[in-house]
This record gives C-alpha cells, sequence and structure tokens, in this order.
C-alpha cells in the first residue's frame, strides 16, 4: 500500500526591508505592480504603523493568493 503524509501549509513568503526600500518599490519588485503595495501593508499591519515609514531589516510577510 502506499502511505501519504499531509504536507504542511506553505511557509509565508517572507521580504526583509532594504535601505531605501518603500512599499510600493516592493510591490513592483514582487508582484510587478507598485499599486499592489496595500496588500503588504495589510499583511503587515502589526508592525507597520505608517505605510510610509519602514525600515531596513524589517521582516514583511508577503501575501500570495
Amino acid at each position: 500500500g502506499s502511505s501519504t503524509v499531509a504536507k504542511p501549509p506553505p511557509e509565508p513568503e517572507t521580504y526583509v526591508v532594504a535601505a531605501g526600500d518603500s512599499l510600493s518599490k516592493i510591490a513592483k519588485k514582487l508582484y510587478g505592480d507598485a499599486k499592489q503595495w496595500n496588500r503588504i501593508y495589510e499583511a503587515n499591519r502589526e508592525r507597520i504603523k505608517n505605510p510610509d515609514l519602514i525600515q531596513p531589516g524589517w521582516k514583511l510577510r508577503i501575501p500570495r493568493d
């Protein structure tokens, strides 16, 4: 017989903010569309209080749905 092993859910993709990054630059790089920045903001609201002020070194969750 064959046994099936349940796969764990995929790890959410993360992005480490670099100096000079903005949410729209990250969105352009990852989604190809700077207007998608709000998806990243919504997924990281507990960390990002002001979407215009993100800090280098922050690890942001990147939604891929």
